[in-house]
């Protein structure tokens, strides 16, 4: 299979984002992760990096449908008078800054990467 870092990068986030919706993240970082890492090394992606779209592509599964497991979450501790309907409306606009952030990630991979390497260069 000959594919591209980008592209291993984008069936990885795929497989998490799906992988999110009926699992916990301790699950999904436990399990999968150290599926992923050595494929990491071999394409050459910084670890860091990865680690960076894992965890907002975990944001963004745990707060879209089917399962959406923060809304229940946060259903649960709201009144009885807020409509689930109503926090998935209020979830759009934090959802499309995650999406928007990751394809900037994607694009400028040095967002990510900045802190990291300043404070741990040789």
């Amino acid at each position: 299979m000959d594919i591209q870092p980008w592209q291993f990068l984008v069936i990885t986030q795929i497989i998490i984002f799906l992988l999110g919706w009926p699992l916990e993240w301790t699950e999904i970082l436990i399990i999968f992760v150290p599926i992923f890492l050595p494929l990491v090394e071999f394409f050459g992606v910084n670890p860091y990096f990865f680690a960076m779209l894992i965890a907002l592509n975990l944001q963004t599964s745990f707060l879209t449908p089917p399962m959406a497991m923060s809304a229940y979450y946060l259903k649960g501790v709201q009144s009885r008078n807020v409509e689930l309907m109503q926090i998935f409306r209020g979830i759009m606009p934090f959802l499309a800054i995650v999406i928007f952030a990751m394809v900037l990630m994607y694009m400028f991979p040095g967002i990510a990467l900045w802190l990291p390497d300043t404070l741990f260069a040789e």
